[in-house]
């Protein structure tokens, strides 16, 4: 079969060849995007009088019928016009005749794929920017039920202090807040249009970049034609800005294993978001936790395929460039999917309240507040740590908590210590007066909260 480019050839292919060059058996995610944008070139091409007025007319006729059928999925593409762009061109002329073979003035494939892929990542960030609030509205609504909730909170994943069950929440809904920022900052640099840049150098056809770019809904134009069709910069942001979201997931979903696991039962998953095993009974896994824990890897890989494919490319455009849409639409499908099973897992998240409350005082979490006790008392902070510490080990060798030690025991260490002292170390009492700013304090978590929901009127 001949191809539209095939002129200054004497022979095609054989078939596994086009089978290993072609793209669109995954560039055809673009066929809107490709439609649209040739929609917009058209239109120019008449405007400028590069084109007649009917011809452009009768394209973009043709054009529209093939977005409607697109949109109905009743597009049939095939390997042997390798990719969407050549694969829609075809379709054109088959439906209005050789007046479609018109369309392709003035610009290349190369600008033409990167207008396509600016038009795909802006309508998708803009979905996961909405996603990302979304799991933060069901971070919050969960944070406002567990202010009071009183879990330990850990470093190197031992017990350290006590802390509001909300205020942990709400870490994650400020990590989530910097990649929605992430997200919607990249917009400037996404929104902006390649289309007449052409194949490197722009065109000697009178097109206007500028016409397009408006039609388009983009702020601009790449002012450099071989910048236009080699850029690649945006899709890397969105990989690392979607790494970074992976990363904070990852995180929340390896708390969430732990949580649920027999040892600690702090929370509960709701069944559409665990499995069973085929051979234990018992068992109920947490596996779209530890799925997404998984795909995070992937979001990486995706990242750092498209930084070492670009690392030694010549301008302007390369063949190696085709691969930079497989890890794109892979990075979107993975995070849309990531956000939208976390949103339903955060939502029907059921709290332990009594096993974290109990966990709080069965260890010496509270020990901290022996020592700040001792120092408000005048004693210094490294006199204070020590005494404490002693007192520690005293009751691990009792098998017994600080909550259990006598109060003679306590005046033997210091006579600093007064009988309010159990009122101190209670684990309540230490979140409650914790009222630093950004602290756990019940108080303190109640204005977090009400500040974070202002971030979604400004948004």
């Amino acid at each position: 079969m001949k191809k539209l480019w095939g002129g200054r050839f004497q022979k095609t292919p054989e078939q596994w060849v086009d089978e290993f060059g072609a793209s669109i058996h995954f560039d055809q995610e673009l066929v809107e995007e490709d439609i649209t944008g040739s929609l917009a070139h058209v239109n120019m091409l008449g405007k400028c009088g590069i084109i007649t007025e009917e011809e452009a007319e009768q394209i973009s006729n043709g054009l529209t019928t093939l977005l409607e059928k697109a949109k109905k999925n009743e597009l049939t593409f095939s390997v042997n016009y390798e990719d969407i762009h050549l694969n829609i061109e075809k379709m054109l002329i088959d439906e209005i005749g050789p007046v479609g073979g018109k369309l392709h003035t003035g610009r290349s494939r190369n600008d033409q794929v990167a207008t396509d892929m600016h038009l795909y990542l802006r309508k998708h960030v803009a979905m996961v920017i909405e996603l990302i609030e979304g799991l933060q509205k069901s971070l919050v609504e969960k944070a406002e039920n567990h202010v009071e909730t009183i879990l330990p909170g850990y470093t190197h994943l031992q017990r350290a202090q006590p802390i509001s069950f909300a205020h942990h929440l709400m870490a994650y809904f400020w990590m989530l807040d910097r990649d929605k920022q992430r997200f919607t900052e990249s917009f400037k640099r996404i929104n902006i249009s390649p289309l007449g840049s052409a194949a490197l150098a722009g065109t000697t056809f009178p097109i206007d970049r500028a016409y397009t770019a408006k039609k388009l809904d983009f702020d601009g134009i790449y002012e450099n034609s071989l910048d236009g069709v080699s850029d690649r910069d945006f899709i890397i942001e969105f990989f690392s800005n979607s790494s970074l979201l992976m990363m904070h997931l990852s995180r929340l979903c390896e708390e969430i294993i732990l949580w649920c696991s027999q040892e600690f039962q702090f929370i509960e998953l709701d069944d559409t978001y665990a499995t069973g095993s085929s051979i234990m009974p018992q068992k109920k896994n947490p596996d779209m936790a530890e799925l997404i824990r998984g795909k995070t890897g992937r979001v990486y890989g995706n990242l750092m395929s498209l930084l070492t494919i670009l690392k030694g490319l010549p301008l302007a455009y390369n063949k190696d460039l085709q691969e930079d849409k497989e890890g794109m639409f892979d990075t979107v499908k993975t995070i849309e999917g990531s956000l939208q099973i976390f949103i339903g897992m955060i939502d029907t998240l059921k709290v332990n309240k009594e096993k974290m409350e109990k966990a709080t005082k069965e260890d010496f979490s509270n020990a901290t507040e022996l020592a700040d006790y001792l120092s408000t008392k005048g004693m210094p902070f490294r006199e204070a740590h020590e005494v404490v510490g002693t007192l520690v080990y005293e009751c691990i060798q009792s098998g017994i908590y600080l909550k259990d030690l006598p109060f003679e025991n306590y005046k033997k260490s210091s006579d600093l210590f007064e009988e309010d002292l159990y009122e101190i170390i209670n684990p309540y009492e230490a979140v409650r007066k914790r009222m630093s700013a950004g602290g756990t304090g019940f108080d303190m978590v109640r204005i977090a909260i009400e500040k974070a929901k202002t971030t979604f009127n400004e948004s």
